[in-house]
């Protein structure tokens, strides 16, 4: 066995254990359970209320891209802000020792940030399908739509969150940018509202970057056709989906292991602990 397919092999192992871990921490499960009972109360003061010429209700147009917020927000959020704080507290130093460590690490980041962001989002989908059941009807089409969106979605975000997490000084600045670029990018990506609805310009910069592709891939599964009529063009564009989605993942993927050991031969022991000490002066 080479040092890289060893590499691999002890980043999926990683991954598996860090995600079992959050299963048993308290801190993580709140955090967890708080978000997805926030977006099922959104969900349940919508239920009975239907958009304005249709019989669709507003909680039916609304959790599709809830969803897709889901996977960007724990694609994004949640690896930049991990990978931030473990810059600080020495784990990526440890990894840098490790032949092929840092390619180890990402994909053990990749699999427990994405496996923890799958749990909440099962429960807002369960809970979701209970308070809606017009969504269950989506079909096979809709339901492997669904899938592919979510598998490419984290594909697209985690890297991108690696990269920004890498260029963070520290874990507030990295929590500061990474909310801040969900917060832009949430009220203009139609997720909350018809994108169709703000100007072209800024429809034009929305659709570079994924949210909006996750947020119109997940309405394209569970809403019906008839729908797209508020979407940009009127189509559910699945062929412009797949390929914005698949270059965000690659590019991120290709960039992401670079910019990581770039990084980390700037890390060293007495870094480390410089970044501790300030970080007990924050503390304290």
């Amino acid at each position: 066995m080479n040092a890289t397919t060893h590499a691999v092999k002890l980043g999926l192992a990683r991954g598996w254990i860090e995600f079992r871990h959050s299963l048993t921490s308290s801190t993580d499960m709140y955090f967890n359970a708080f978000v997805a009972v926030a977006f099922v109360v959104v969900l349940y003061f919508q239920r009975d209320v239907t958009l304005p010429g249709t019989s669709l209700s507003l909680a039916a147009a609304t959790m599709p891209s809830m969803l897709a917020l889901l996977v960007t927000v724990g694609g994004l959020v949640g690896t930049v802000g991990t990978l931030a704080i473990e810059r600080e507290d020495g784990t990526l130093l440890r990894a840098k020792a490790v032949p092929h460590g840092m390619t180890g690490y990402l994909i053990g980041r990749i699999i427990s940030t994405s496996t923890t962001g799958l749990v909440t989002l099962a429960i807002v989908l369960v809970a979701g399908l209970i308070l809606v059941p017009s969504l269950i009807g989506a079909g096979p089409g809709g339901w492997l739509m669904f899938a592919w969106v979510i598998a490419l979605g984290l594909l697209a975000t985690l890297p991108l969150g690696a990269v920004i997490g890498s260029l963070a000084t520290n874990p507030q600045t990295a929590a500061g940018v990474s909310m801040l670029s969900i917060g832009a990018l949430t009220s203009t990506s139609g997720i909350f509202y018809p994108i169709t609805s703000m100007p072209e310009w800024l429809q034009v910069i929305s659709q570079i970057f994924p949210l909006y592709w996750l947020g119109l891939g997940m309405r394209s599964a569970f809403l019906p056709d008839a729908a797209a009529a508020v979407e940009i063009g009127q189509s559910w564009r699945h062929f412009e989906t797949t390929g914005v989605l698949v270059l965000w993942a690659v590019a991120g993927l290709l960039l992401a292991p670079p910019i990581l050991r770039r990084m980390a031969k700037r890390e060293s022991g007495s870094v480390v602990q410089e970044r501790r000490e300030r970080a007990m002066q924050r503390v304290s």
